[in-house]
């Protein structure tokens, strides 16, 4: 009799292992497919703020879009807030995640709210116009309307050197800008004219995106900065506020009632040795993503 006892039980803990490695197994596995969709696990409640961030250097939009783009179809997500940290970056990259904002409001009628940290300045500003509502601190630094390029010209380095750079090339500007000579006055006028058109193309949409007319914009983009106050004074930024202010009005536009719940993209982590290079590369000044010596950028330098 006391060895059935002992079988039964013993029978007892096997099973029961068993269904406990099932299970155990079972939450892995939900939890590995939640973190590869690129979210936590509380994104499965319902009606959230999607809580998106720009930060640092702006050199490729693409990330950003795709997150942003996938929150398009979750019926749970009722709006969007970004936080933006950033001095500005690549022309393209800046208009790309302007426009892709732009077009998500447009097709989700999400409504979607800028929280500005330290800096959103030159492209960080731009992206932000493109938001339904722009908060910043009093000392936010933001503004820097304007687009830049730069290189070295280092041809008085190679005269020393007693080198020479050839060049074959097919047309007169097909090489302009290059740092082994000088550029010459049609150079000039060349990258003037390039400059000119890209500034016109920020200015317009600033002017269209905050309800102002292009003259009056260009008076303030001289590429300066301005504070929070400054910004508020000057009609570019709509409320003064915290991250925490930007959330409450973000839930209060979309109809959310109570405390709202963030619902957070997990980043993929990145080794030491990727974030040495991605700073490195940061501060490199004819560094580019595609590998160019220059670059035309809305940014704060």
């Amino acid at each position: 009799m006391t060895q059935q006892r002992s079988n039964t039980w013993l029978w007892i803990l096997v099973v029961g292992g068993i269904l406990f490695f099932f299970i155990v197994c079972l939450l892995v596995i939900v939890m590995a497919l939640t973190m590869d969709d690129g979210f936590s696990p509380s994104s499965f409640s319902s009606e959230q703020i999607a809580s998106l961030e720009i930060s640092g250097t702006i050199d490729d939009s693409k990330e950003f879009v795709d997150e942003l783009n996938s929150y398009g179809n979750r019926s749970n997500v009722k709006s969007v807030i970004i936080r933006i940290d950033s001095p500005g970056g690549g022309v393209a990259a800046s208009q790309e995640i302007y426009e892709a904002i732009k077009k998500f409001r447009e097709e989700t009628r999400k409504p979607v709210v800028v929280s500005m940290a330290s800096t959103a300045a030159s492209g960080g500003y731009y992206i932000a116009c493109a938001a339904d509502k722009i908060f910043a601190n009093p000392g936010t630094i933001t503004g820097s309307i304007g687009v830049i390029t730069q290189w070295y010209d280092y041809s008085d380095v190679l005269r020393w050197a007693k080198m020479q750079h050839v060049v074959i090339k097919s047309g007169e500007l097909k090489d302009a800008g290059s740092g082994s000579r000088p550029l010459t006055e049609k150079e000039k006028a060349y990258f003037q004219a390039l400059i000119d058109d890209l500034y016109g193309q920020f200015v317009s949409a600033v002017a269209e995106s905050r309800d102002m007319e292009e003259e009056e914009v260009r008076k303030l983009a001289d590429g300066r900065v301005f504070s929070g106050r400054e910004a508020k004074e000057h009609l570019l930024i709509d409320e003064i506020g915290t991250f925490q202010d930007a959330v409450d009005e973000t839930a209060k536009m979309s109809g959310i009632s109570g405390k709202p719940r963030l619902l957070v993209p997990i980043k993929k982590r990145r080794s030491a040795l990727n974030l040495v290079l991605g700073d490195a590369k940061s501060i490199l000044p004819l560094a580019g993503g595609s590998g160019a010596n220059i670059r035309f950028e809305y940014l704060w330098r």
